[in-house]
Parts: C-alpha cells; structure tokens; sequence
C-alpha cells in the first residue's frame, strides 16, 4: 500500500545499491572473497566540529547473522574523525549490507547531533519533539528515538511511542480551535479539558484568533497551568516582543505561575534568543530534517595488509577520548595517547551481537560527552 522498503529486503541485503550486487558477481567468478577490515568514517582527522554517535542498535541487527566481528563505537558517544565502526571479516558476508548499514547510522547521528544542538542551547528549559510530521512516518521511531538520546523531555509522534514504551506529549492543535470558531475560545479549551486524560499537561493554545497576551490570560483564567504560542511565521513580527508582552500581562493579572511554551520554527538559534522569555520548545523540522551525517564504508586492510583507496587513511586504527575531551585518532597497533580512552567496543562477535542497548543510558552517555568535550555549549 505504502512506497516502504519491507523489512525482510534490508535484512537479506536486497535493500542495497546494485553495484554490489555486481561486484558479488564479479568477485564470486574470479573465486575471490578476501579477510578485510573496513571502517565507517565521517572525517579521517579531527576537525574540532563533534556529532553524535546513533543507529548502532540497528547496524547490529542488520550485521547478526553474518560471520563477521565488528566494533563501534557505543551509541551516544560524540565523535571527530576517525572509525566509528570497525567490520572484520569475509568481504562477501557483509558487501551488499553496506548502503542499508550506512543508512542506518548516517540519518540516525544527524538527527541526534541536531537534536544535541538545540538541547545545549538551553539545558534547563522543557524542549520537546515535533518534527514528526516532516518525514516518512515509517521513521517516525528513527526521528523520536534519536531526539530522546540526545536529551529531549519528549516527542509527539504516538506510535514512536509504542514502540519506545514512552507516552507522547502535546495537547491540542489549532484545528481544535477553529472547529469551535472564533469567540469560542473557551468552549475549545472546555472541551479538552473535560475530555483528556487528567494526566495530560493543561496547555491551552493561544494564538488562533485575537492577541495572543489576550487568550493567553482567558485561558489562565480557566485554570490552565501552560499556554502555547505557535504563531505563524507571517504575523509575528517581534516573537521576542510578543512573548515578553504575554508574559507581562499574565503577571499583571496574578497569573505568574502560567508557563508560556513557544513552536513552530525553532532552531538553536532562536531557543538561545528566547530562552530567557520562554518556559519551553517545541522543535520541528530542525531535527526531524537534519542533514544526514556523511558516512562512508572503506577497507583499509586485506589479507593483513594496509589497503585504501587514495584519500583515505589505510591500516586498523583506535579511537581515543583524551583527558581534556579532545578526540585522538591511531593506528590500532600504536600506543594510545597518555591516559586516553578506548571508545571502540565490542559490537558484534561471530555473527552474534554482544553489546547492550539502552536508551536512558546513551541518553546519560551523550549529555556527559557534550559536557565533556563542550559540545555547543549554552552562551
């Protein structure tokens, strides 16, 4: 019914660019499938500009089965330059899994990193996901899950929700509003909240019809705890000024407690410029739209051997996190940097996977590397 690659073609690598299909033909009749070791790569040296480390618990699905070893590094773990991954064995076992696997950690980090991006610029305001709307919803999951990892308070999207056994925020839409009309604010709000859950945050949308200071305090005046400024892009002018002035009035009239949340367009940028206005965020497109990070799967060994093609580092390398957050890139067999840490890890060993996913750990693993490595920090 839908355009969706079925989940059965990624996993027996039907999911895949043709010429390695061809190139298992080619190989396959010469009577060659040599030992090599490949490693995925964004940038060969540090370039001072961190990302997010995500997908891995899909890669190492994708590569159970096959006779293969492979290390990377955990998910949540903030990387620049050098391996991200390391796959050990019979070039054939894993040949037409590349482009499914690149696939899977390239959409997945970039996503994390934005969402990363738009956590540090204001760590201790509610900033949630809602950008599901701009993506195929078959990665609905994809887009949730990675906003998550990077340290958002929640998402809207309700099936991401089932499949993460987390429950999905947002309360009401503007076609809620305009289905009881102008003047009727009040009969929409009513509704809602006799209707939903109690455990539903009361966050009333203020800006359908009249000023947004004005609905923001009618709605206070019903009890409502938050109200929501989403106002469309064309009749903002000064959002600054029209947060600041809603905020004002609601003080004024006693309601100091009302939190105001802000959406639609939000970026970094703008959470950095508002957070002293505003209580909370919603992000969109900013992360559900994020550039894919730019992966690329190269041998760099065969048969034992140093091999790459030109501009790519060849031989095994290490990858370090050293004391003072830097990211240092090694041959295997050379020593590592004083007191550095290994961040490469057992992913896969002889087809079986043998690492642990947990979200609310990456979760705690990305907010410390950030912090770590000062990773976009608030100014």
């Amino acid at each position: 019914m839908f355009d969706i690659v079925p989940e059965s073609a990624i996993v027996e690598g039907r999911a895949t660019d043709a010429y390695f299909l061809r190139t298992e033909e080619a190989l396959e009749h010469a009577g060659r499938n040599p030992e090599v070791v490949a490693e995925v790569t964004a940038d060969q040296f540090a370039t001072g500009e961190f990302e997010v480390f995500a997908g891995v618990k899909d890669a190492a699905n994708l590569l159970a089965g096959y006779d293969v070893d492979v290390d990377a590094l955990p998910e949540g773990t903030l990387f620049d330059g050098g391996p991200v991954m390391r796959i050990e064995g019979p070039y054939l076992e894993f040949c037409r899994l590349e482009t499914s696997l690149l696939g899977f950690l390239s959409h997945a980090s970039g996503i994390a990193t934005a969402a990363l991006e738009a956590r540090r610029a204001a760590p201790d305001s509610s900033i949630l996901s809602f950008g599901a709307r701009h993506v195929h919803p078959s990665i609905a999951t994809v887009v949730e899950r990675n906003a998550l990892l990077a340290g958002l308070d929640g998402f809207s999207h309700v099936a991401a929700g089932d499949q993460l056994d987390r429950t999905a925020s947002g309360t009401m839409p503007h076609a809620l509003m305009i289905c009881f009309g102008p003047g009727n604010q009040e009969d929409a709000w009513r509704a809602f909240d006799e209707a939903v859950d109690e455990k539903t945050p009361r966050i009333a949308l203020c800006d359908t019809y009249d000023d947004e200071a004005d609905e923001a305090i009618r709605a206070a005046e019903m009890g409502f705890d938050s109200v929501r400024l989403d106002t469309t892009g064309s009749r903002r002018g000064d959002f600054r000024h029209i947060i600041r002035e809603t905020r004002w009035e609601l003080d004024a009239e006693g309601h100091e407690d009302v939190e105001i949340f802000v959406s639609g367009g939000i970026t970094p940028e703008t959470i950095r410029e508002l957070r002293d206005v505003a209580d909370g965020f919603g992000v969109g497109s900013y992360i559900s739209n994020a550039d894919p990070v730019d992966f690329a799967l190269d041998i760099v060994e065969i048969g034992g051997e140093p091999a790459a093609k030109k501009g790519k580092l060849s031989g095994t390398k290490s990858v370090y996190r050293t004391p003072d957050g830097g990211h240092h890139v090694a041959l295997a067999d050379e020593p590592g940097p004083t007191d550095g840490e290994s961040l490469l890890e057992p992913l896969v060993r002889d087809g079986e996977v043998v690492a642990e996913f947990d979200l609310d750990a990456a979760i705690d693993r990305a907010a410390a590397d950030a912090r770590r490595v000062g990773f976009r920090a608030a100014e």
